[in-house]
């Protein structure tokens, strides 16, 4: 070998081991930073941007401490942990899923409650407006499945994922070195909207004419709920029998009820409301709670931003309630709850929530 080619060689063998070096180095940066937790848990000298739900919610499950999980679809994103922690006498974690089904709710926290044999408690919103789906019925699709699972050779597309890099490593790297404090389980997902009629309307399109009301639930109907209630709640729950779940109901806005009542689909929601609670109170370890009683909240539209969703405001009290024991059903007052409330809905003048306001 001449010269030239020694020094070829030379360079080339500097090259790859720069190249391994960088490798090496980024690796070791990123593991460090890990901005999904998929390694490990938190470090106390990192800062951390809690974000992009789907990505970082396994993450937590994995490697945060905690006894109590607060879960649920976006009517959930603005509970508070720190409430929880003070009215329970828990620590928290808040893991929730904007746009989320039953299906993939459950899914989660089956995970969680395999990485966490202490996990005393769940609170977990139950949508009133997805009791009527199919039990598989998926609303979002594009898992990052490597995220989800323990093979380590599919992490390449976490450690080397642009976008991951951009948004989460040198994002929480800047909050660190400008001493930034890390978001907290009260800010992550959260949001603050205006809230009132004018904001409920501007996504409501109202039926012009009413659709005849109809009966109830047919024979297909009420096996797919309870098909859907058992799959993504119950299987679950008996099989964690040492873990107190506090489940509650949505409760919606009086729009969302005139919107039923648009349809025709009220003595529906009813049924399945019905094969639901009946369902729960099977489960000595289900707590169960509905709120559709707190009228002076339902019907007081500066309360919601649109039909369904409630302010920040509205989820603080509903830990205040939960924690109170106040809404909670039983098997004593079950059926009493439900006749009250069908006939306040049913009978309800909804011409009028529109007629003050023209």
């Amino acid at each position: 070998m001449d010269d030239r080619q020694k020094n070829y060689y030379k360079w080339f063998k500097k090259c790859i081991t720069a190249l391994i070096a960088a490798v090496a180095g980024s690796f070791a940066l990123f593991w460090v930073i890990d901005p999904y937790f998929h390694f490990h848990k938190p470090f106390g000298f990192i800062s951390y941007r809690l974000y992009d739900e789907r990505y970082i919610n396994d993450g937590i499950s994995r490697h945060f401490d905690y006894d109590m999980i607060i879960t649920g679809t976006s009517m959930a994103q603005n509970f508070k942990t720190s409430e929880a922690d003070r009215l329970f006498g828990v620590r928290a974690v808040k893991e929730t899923f904007s746009g989320a089904d039953y299906n993939e709710l459950s899914e989660n926290l089956e995970r969680a409650l395999k990485y966490n044999g202490n996990l005393k408690y769940v609170i977990w919103t139950m949508d009133f407006n997805s009791l009527m789906r199919d039990k598989d019925y998926k609303a979002y699709e594009g898992y990052p499945t490597y995220l989800y699972d323990d093979n380590p050779f599919n992490d390449v597309s976490y450690v080397f994922n642009k976008s991951i890099w951009y948004h989460g490593v040198m994002t929480n790297l800047y909050m660190t070195l400008a001493d930034k404090p890390s978001t907290t389980f009260d800010e992550y997902s959260s949001w603050e909207k205006e809230t009132g009629y004018e904001h409920i309307m501007e996504t409501y399109d109202r039926w012009e004419e009413k659709a005849d009301m109809a009966p109830g639930l047919n024979d297909d109907d009420r096996i797919m709920v309870e098909q859907n209630v058992r799959q993504n709640f119950i299987e679950l729950v008996n099989k964690h029998p040492d873990t107190t779940f506090y489940i509650f109901y949505t409760p919606y806005s009086i729009v969302w009820w005139d919107f039923m009542n648009q349809e025709g689909m009220m003595r529906m929601q009813f049924d399945a409301e019905l094969i639901a609670t009946e369902l729960f109170l099977e489960c000595p370890n289900v707590k169960l709670f509905n709120f559709y009683d707190k009228y002076d909240i339902i019907t007081n539209l500066d309360n919601y931003r649109d039909k369904e969703h409630y302010g920040p405001h509205i989820n603080s009290k509903i830990l205040e309630w939960i924690a109170a024991g106040d809404g909670l059903v039983t098997r004593d007052n079950y059926l009493e709850r439900l006749k009250a409330e069908e006939d306040y809905y049913l009978g309800y003048d909804y011409e009028s929530i529109f007629r003050q306001y023209k």
